[in-house]
């Protein structure tokens, strides 16, 4: 089976003290990316799942030296150290507590998966800082798309820009799939499906799940419809900035409400907000976020957006692996799309010109970014483009 990127990274910090946490979206791979550590690992080890109330009744237990003696027991009583695995923990918080614990006493391994950020605020203890390492797992880049698919041998995030792809043949190889990819997004099991119509189906299950146990579990909502409806008007505004006093008369609500929403939609990983850049001696910019969705696929589910707009959103996606993002907006007299880390323009076209990378250049150089780069759909034999498939 294919192993995600993420692997590589995490078996990094296998002998480490620290708990190591997999967040994300539902249906990323998290669990596969953990049973697949689980099953190499030789040393003592366990795996629960706290799906399920057997599970978590074996962590029911006020003593937690008896706990650590249960796990003990289970494992066989081994004399090495133990490796407990624990998916989907924000079905039972209380179990962060027993972590703490059994790390400081016992040096207990941990590695555990949740599907919200959102429950790292609020149901994690303030005591584990320090005790855990943060990993997330976003939905397939398009280099692991192409890993998955048998089309590249690529196991590994490159620098960016990877330059080895943004050649002319390469462009025209994969742009059949990199467009599969805009319109279905990132999902493995998405990625893996041919059928099409059976793709749309697993998207649309996915969104039913998000609703049936991320709004479950993790949320106070009470009307499941005023966050349904904020998606819907989300969608049109993908990639546009996000005026909040606007979209909460939309809805019917304050503005209090409407931030709270959007946070949760960011804290399970739905969509993201892209802040604007701003120097500290650049006040002008300040303030205003655009939107975008976490997967294309999903997206294309809920509703429909242009060209451009897909086009940007994916390559957004495809960025956020290399670092965080902003933007560029001067009283609309200057722009720049996307600023990678503090320091890379990058303008996102999707019939991308010459002129539009100069553009970009002199912007850029006058905020004094280090680098500059123009995306464009169409290829273009210039120094400064670079190619979608490559990102």
């Amino acid at each position: 089976m294919k192993k995600r990127f993420l692997y590589n990274e995490l078996i990094k910090y296998l002998e480490h003290k620290n708990a190591l946490v997999v967040t994300g979206m539902r249906q990323v791979g998290k669990t596969t990316l953990l049973r697949q550590i689980f099953d190499e690992l030789p040393q003592p080890k366990l795996w629960f799942d706290l799906d399920n109330p057997l599970d978590q009744l074996f962590f029911e237990e006020n003593d937690y030296h008896t706990v650590y003696k249960r796990l003990l027991s289970e494992a066989g009583n081994p004399s090495g150290r133990l490796f407990v695995f624990l998916d989907e923990i924000q079905n039972y918080p209380p179990v962060t507590s027993i972590i703490k614990f059994l790390i400081d006493h016992y040096d207990t391994k941990f590695i555990v998966t949740g599907s919200s950020n959102f429950y790292l605020k609020n149901l994690f203890p303030e005591s584990l800082s320090g005790r855990k390492f943060l990993f997330v797992l976003q939905p397939l880049s398009f280099r692991e798309y192409l890993y998955f698919l048998g089309e590249s041998e690529t196991t590994a995030v490159s620098q960016f820009p990877d330059m080895s792809f943004q050649s002319r043949y390469y462009h025209e190889k994969y742009l059949f799939h990199y467009e599969q990819f805009m319109e279905y997004g990132g999902f493995p099991e998405v990625a893996v499906t041919a059928d099409i119509s059976l793709k749309r189906m697993v998207l649309r299950n996915i969104f039913t799940s998000f609703f049936e146990k991320d709004l479950r579990l993790l949320s106070d909502i009470k009307d499941i419809r005023e966050l349904r409806d904020l998606i819907l008007l989300l969608v049109p505004r993908t990639g546009n900035l996000l005026d909040m006093t606007r979209l909460a008369n939309e809805l019917g609500i304050n503005r209090v409400k409407a931030y709270q929403l959007i946070e949760f939609l960011q804290g399970v990983f739905f969509l993201y907000l892209v802040p604007k850049y701003a120097r500290s001696a650049d006040r002008s910019v300040a303030g205003g976020k655009k939107v975008y969705f976490s997967d294309t696929g999903l997206l294309n589910i809920i509703g429909k957006v242009n060209e451009g707009q897909l086009f940007e959103n994916t390559v957004a996606n495809q960025l956020l692996q290399y670092g965080p993002l902003s933007f560029y907006n001067k009283q609309n007299t200057a722009e720049i799309d996307f600023i990678l880390d503090q320091q890379i323009a990058v303008e996102v076209k999707k019939t991308g010109t010459t002129s539009d990378l100069a553009k970009l250049q002199h912007n850029a150089k006058r905020l004094g970014l280090s680098a500059s780069y123009l995306v464009s759909g169409k290829h273009l034999d210039i120094e400064g483009y670079i190619s979608p498939v490559g990102i």
